[in-house]
């Protein structure tokens, strides 16, 4: 594709309201390491599989081709503020961040309405991307409005009748 029709093809997928995932891992020092991600999809249910995508060229490809675990930490409605620390450039993400430890170290974001945690069950290629597909090994979930991304923006559900 050509840089317009790439653009072109940016703004229309823009048109698909996702929520707002961060990805979280621990790296070979047993540091917590994490990124935003919008690609996140339940796979199937028996077995409990979900899956989302990471970009070659995002800074922790390597680390997700290597663990074997990691953790879905879903965001709600008033919590953009992580969307954009993990989608940053910053090393020390977690510094001024509060989380806890869940299974196999996995560090698991507070105050998010849900976590997934996962074992890496495939990895597929995807273009640009690779698609990783985890077995939920255990979940948590409590209601509370999802963090939107539409049209390049933040958005809220509304409630239609």
């Amino acid at each position: 594709m050509t840089k317009d029709q790439t653009r072109n093809m940016r703004s229309a997928m823009g048109n698909f309201a996702t929520g707002i995932t961060v990805i979280t891992t621990r790296d070979a020092d047993g540091n917590a390491r994490g990124m935003t991600a919008n690609s996140f999809s339940s796979v199937s249910l028996e077995p409990a599989l979900v899956s989302w995508c990471v970009g070659s060229e995002s800074r922790l490809f390597g680390l997700f081709q290597e663990q074997d675990y990691f953790a879905v930490n879903i965001l709600h409605s008033g919590q953009s503020n992580l969307s954009q620390l993990f989608a940053g450039t910053d090393d020390n993400k977690f510094a001024n961040v509060r989380w806890h430890s869940g299974l196999h170290g996995l560090p698991l974001l507070d105050d998010c309405p849900c976590h997934f945690q996962c074992q890496i069950e495939h990895r597929y290629p995807g273009g640009d991307h690779v698609i990783l597909v985890g077995r939920v090994l255990e979940f948590s979930n409590t209601e509370m409005d999802p963090l939107i991304f539409h049209g390049g923006q933040y958005r809220q559900l509304k409630t239609i009748e």
